[in-house]
């Protein structure tokens, strides 16, 4: 790609809530990305499965009519937001691949408009209330990061945040910040009692990436309670979207219950700097690594 990437960029997160109308929620996804951008974003990511509330909450045939193909409706009206802000957008979508064959995915949009690249989330949870294996087949385009306009950038989604080896594997290709698109909150019946240790597991597991791989970490959540229109005990969304630095550092963080747009700074020299002092990547025996492809070691 023939092109000068800055040194310095802003990305926004759109922490929002949703609701049943599909229309309404691109129109205000279309409308804080742009809002991000008059901020300075130059890299803007939306929050998984942005365009639906969580349908995973129970497992329904009928919402696999939520899926539609990549490109589609969705990517062609942020496409069309990221031209007119010349901001890159990066796009959830429940992706309609073929009959019987559907991903949660993530697509990459240029300042251009174009697609250039997509993700295909690879780790599926199945707990109660995030039935996610009844509804998507695991990715096969692997971990990777993109050339863009701001840089090179690579994303993940929501599960597979918990897993160091996806982190670690988007940094080697690259990637100088790490998008997380996330729905993940609080079961109402257990917050009280493990809510507290659940949300600072989520965010030190995140920052710990940052740290190991000298990047920066940019997790970005939806906020609102949502329940089932036919009955379930529903999921606490708790927003808390957050930027984290190389170093682990947080320089930017949302509230738990609010719609925000979260700025933050990318900077390349910063990687540099911690980089030099902390040589991870450097000091990797990947001469001793093997296992790391097995299931479990057995003795």
């Amino acid at each position: 790609m023939n092109m000068q990437i800055p040194r310095r960029f802003t990305v926004g997160l759109i922490q929002m809530s949703v609701t049943t109308d599909l229309e309404e929620n691109l129109k205000k996804a279309v409308f804080k990305i742009e809002e991000a951008a008059r901020s300075g974003a130059k890299v803007v990511c939306l929050p998984e499965l942005f365009r639906s509330q969580y349908f995973c909450q129970k497992e329904d045939i009928k919402y696999f009519d939520l899926a539609e193909p990549v490109p589609g409706q969705t990517t062609e009206a942020l496409s069309k937001a990221a031209v007119k802000m010349g901001v890159v957008i990066i796009a959830p979508i429940f992706e309609h691949r073929a009959s019987g064959i559907y991903h949660n995915s993530a697509a990459v949009i240029d300042t251009d408009g174009k697609i250039t690249g997509l993700y295909r989330k690879m780790h599926i949870p199945d707990d109660p209330s995030y039935y996610e294996k009844f509804y998507f087949t695991p990715g096969d385009l692997g971990f990777n990061a993109f050339n863009t306009h701001a840089g090179r950038i690579g994303t993940l989604i929501c599960w597979d945040q918990w897993y160091p080896e996806a982190a670690r594997l988007t940094a080697l290709c690259g990637a100088v910040v790490l998008f997380y698109p996330t729905a993940i909150g609080w079961h109402p019946y257990e917050k009280e009692s493990h809510g507290k240790a659940q949300h600072d597991a989520w965010r030190t597991v995140q920052r710990g990436h940052a740290i190991a791989n000298g990047i920066y970490v940019a997790a970005v959540n939806r906020v609102g309670y949502e329940r089932p229109a036919d009955g379930g005990e529903g999921i606490e969304f708790w927003g808390s979207s957050f930027i984290a630095d190389p170093q682990g550092i947080i320089i930017a963080e949302a509230s738990v219950e609010r719609e925000e747009i979260l700025l933050g700074e990318i900077n390349l020299d910063r990687i540099e700097e911690v980089r030099r002092n902390w040589p991870f990547l450097r000091d990797r025996r990947i001469d001793a690594y093997a296992g790391i492809n097995r299931r479990f070691i057995d003795e």
